[in-house]
């Protein structure tokens, strides 16, 4: 069933079906859309129309129409109109969990400039990005990951290496994180658990999976309160049930994260 287009003066956002690992989002902006802020997944989209414009590793990055916008987990920016018209595109948010099934535990790609014209990442986003209105095939989904996994370490131009970590501690301390969303964990707790001295542990974590575990372990809240808050519960019960200090510190970390408050998200894309 297809889905509507909320709008809220001119901008509006409009959500695939979620499935596991992935996001996908298709929205329009005039004027300022969203404020800095970083996520830990990889965030690989197309502009339909108009010039997609945003800070990104201290400098300003201007997609056009047809262009792939390539945004490195962790990686700080914003988004604005590059013109008065506005402009309009779609997303895929991807866990790096997801490409890494791919990637064997190699060291996660890095797109430099945060924009590709290159053919290879725009054939190997179609799927993902085609259309929203229905949800991908099981299969279609692990192919088409797959080869965007290998397309963004070939047009990355990363050399073949050798594991400079241990892909198999990161692995545990993750699991571990999404078992304890309901309570403090420390490094310690996460090293003990793997295997590896912390210090370690948290090299290993950023090289495999993007970002640190506390930022993963943020994200994973987040999402929790999303969730949460897609179903009409109150945000004061959500920022408990994620397991946040108060609504106020979810409010923070919501920011930080989406470039959006909670309020804002429900109004534009519930």
């Amino acid at each position: 069933m297809k889905k509507p287009i909320i709008e809220t003066a001119r901008d509006w956002m409009r959500r695939a079906e979620p499935v596991a690992g992935i996001e996908r989002i298709e929205a329009f902006f005039q004027g300022n859309a969203y404020a800095l802020h970083r996520h830990d997944t990889y965030a690989i989209g197309r502009t339909l129309a108009g010039v997609q414009s945003f800070h990104y590793r201290s400098s300003i990055r201007h997609s056009l129409t047809g262009h792939t916008v390539i945004l490195h987990p962790d990686e700080p920016h914003d988004g604005h109109a590059g013109t008065e018209e506005g402009f309009r595109y779609r997303m895929v948010y991807v866990e790096p969990a997801r490409l890494q099934e791919a990637l064997g535990g190699s060291p996660l790609p890095f797109i430099k400039g945060g924009t590709s014209t290159d053919v290879r990442l725009f054939n190997a986003t179609q799927a993902l990005l085609e259309n929203l209105d229905f949800r991908i095939d099981t299969l279609e989904q692990d192919d088409a990951l797959f080869d965007l996994a290998i397309a963004l370490k070939a047009v990355s131009g990363a050399p073949k290496q050798k594991r400079t970590g241990d892909f198999r501690a990161a692995r545990i301390a993750r699991e571990y994180i999404h078992a304890s969303l309901d309570r403090p964990v420390t490094l310690d707790e996460l090293a003990a658990a793997s295997g590896r001295d912390r210090w370690s542990l948290s090299r290993d974590f950023r090289c495999f999976f993007g970002t640190s575990p506390y930022r993963y372990l943020t994200l994973r809240r987040l999402a929790l309160a999303q969730r949460l808050m897609s179903v009409g519960t109150p945000l004061v019960d959500c920022a408990a049930m994620a397991g946040f200090a108060d609504q106020s510190h979810m409010t923070r970390q919501f920011v930080k994260a989406f470039g959006l408050s909670p309020s804002k998200w429900l109004r534009i894309g519930k």
